[in-house]
């Protein structure tokens, strides 16, 4: 049998580097298992890693050996029956199998379970938010604190010793001996040359006052030279870092959810999935991201997120009052030259009387012109009612920035989020 040996070099962490090139080569394992697990979870584990279970024939190796077959000249040791010239039929099939058992049942032999590891809770909402983004977001006005980013600036005089460039600190130095000793050295060669043609005179015409008073004066300028310092304080140079600030798009979302008794229990455990993986999706991928939770019934109220998804309170159902009070919040909270706004409102479509095309008034004339997206997501086994109806002339209107799905059960939840978030080519 031949073995294939990698023999590449891996990082440090070896075993890092061997784990995500196994999430990349199980990618499509990997996200229907967690596109399933986010079906089944209850509400509070739903960022938790998960087990993902491969089946062991996706994962089997190729294995390179030699089949049975060919010209065999050799007697193997402990044989009784053949002797050499012996001719010994050639065995049917072609090469040896070496496959290993499946985890499919059978009435003989052993099987093997499927492979299983387990993602941790950063892997798991990788795969959970890969290709979602917030649409049609844009750069705004900053305003306000502003992060900064540290950039090299040059180099400065004055700073910490933690901060010394060692090397242009060295060039500096070197510059400035040869500055401050280049005329002296340049002195020294034209006394050192009149002192070598006066040495090469005869005896006779030799003058030795001269001779000891330029070895005077070479031996002055040689320790003048060297009385200069090797490094001085003025040719430290540090690093100069200056702060840039860092332009980034702020963004809040509006999550609106319909509380009245027309939702039952099961229907509110919907909505909030949907807006617990939306909550998920905003404080993973962005940072300057708020949110502003609004329950209603008849009433709407502005509540926090332990209110908005484990309060119980119930009454009847007026939807504009969720969607005027966004308008003022909107209005006295996010100025629309700083924030992109977003929307997303979750009913199972009852409302009062005519309320329906109040929403939608209010949608188009006060609403949509300020958000960057909204969606809106009707929760119920039922034909639509008057409230999906005025919101498809929202959608007419505002196609590009309006988008309304249905949820039946749980299993839609994920599909409809991830096809209301995902990201949208330029």
């Amino acid at each position: 049998m031949s073995y294939i040996i990698d023999r590449r070099l891996n990082a440090k962490n070896k075993s890092t580097v061997n784990r995500q090139r196994f999430l990349r080569r199980y990618r499509a394992h990997i996200k229907k298992a967690v596109s399933e697990a986010v079906g089944r979870r209850s509400i509070k584990d739903m960022d938790k890693g998960e087990q993902i279970g491969i089946p062991t024939r996706d994962i089997s190796e190729p294995q390179l050996h030699h089949g049975q077959g060919g010209r065999q000249t050799r007697v193997l040791p402990g044989n009784d029956q053949f002797i050499s010239g012996d001719k010994i039929p050639r065995p049917p099939g072609g090469g040896g199998g070496g496959g290993s058992g499946e985890g499919n049942a059978s009435n003989s032999g052993e099987g093997m379970d499927e492979f299983v590891f387990q993602i941790t809770q950063e892997e798991f909402l990788d795969f959970m938010f890969e290709d979602l983004a917030l649409p049609n977001m844009v750069k705004r006005q900053l305003s306000g604190n502003e992060e900064f980013k540290t950039r090299r600036a040059g180099f400065s005089n004055y700073g910490t010793p933690g901060q010394i460039n060692i090397i242009r600190s060295l060039r500096s130095a070197n510059a400035r001996r040869i500055a401050l000793t280049s005329s002296k050295r340049r002195q020294i060669r034209a006394l050192e040359t009149e002192l070598e043609q006066e040495q090469e005179k005869d005896n006779i015409l030799k003058d030795p006052n001269k001779i000891e008073a330029l070895t005077s004066e070479i031996l002055s300028l040689k320790n003048r030279i060297k009385r200069v310092p090797w490094l001085d304080d003025f040719d430290i140079k540090y690093n100069l870092h200056a702060k840039y600030p860092v332009p980034h798009s702020k963004a809040v979302m509006f999550c609106l959810m319909d509380v009245s008794g027309s939702m039952s229990q099961a229907t509110k455990d919907m909505a909030k999935r949907f807006f617990i993986l939306l909550y998920l999706f905003l404080q993973r991928n962005y940072e300057h991201t708020e949110v502003v939770f609004i329950r209603h019934h008849t009433s709407a109220k502005e509540v926090d997120e332990e209110e908005f998804f484990y309060s119980r309170e119930t009454g009847g159902t007026i939807v504009s009052s969720a969607l005027y009070l966004m308008k003022d919040i909107l209005s006295d909270r996010y100025p629309l030259s700083e924030w992109n706004v977003y929307g997303a409102q979750a009913s199972d479509g009852d409302n009062w009387n005519d309320d329906s095309t109040t929403c939608s008034k209010l949608l188009i004339d006060e609403i949509m012109p300020k958000v960057q997206y909204y969606s809106y997501i009707e929760i119920t086994p039922r034909q639509h009612q008057a409230l999906w109806e005025e919101y498809e002339s929202v959608a007419k209107t505002f196609s590009d920035t309006f988008a309304m799905q249905q949820i039946v059960d749980v299993t839609d939840i994920y599909p409809v989020f991830r096809q209301l978030f995902q990201k949208r080519t330029a």
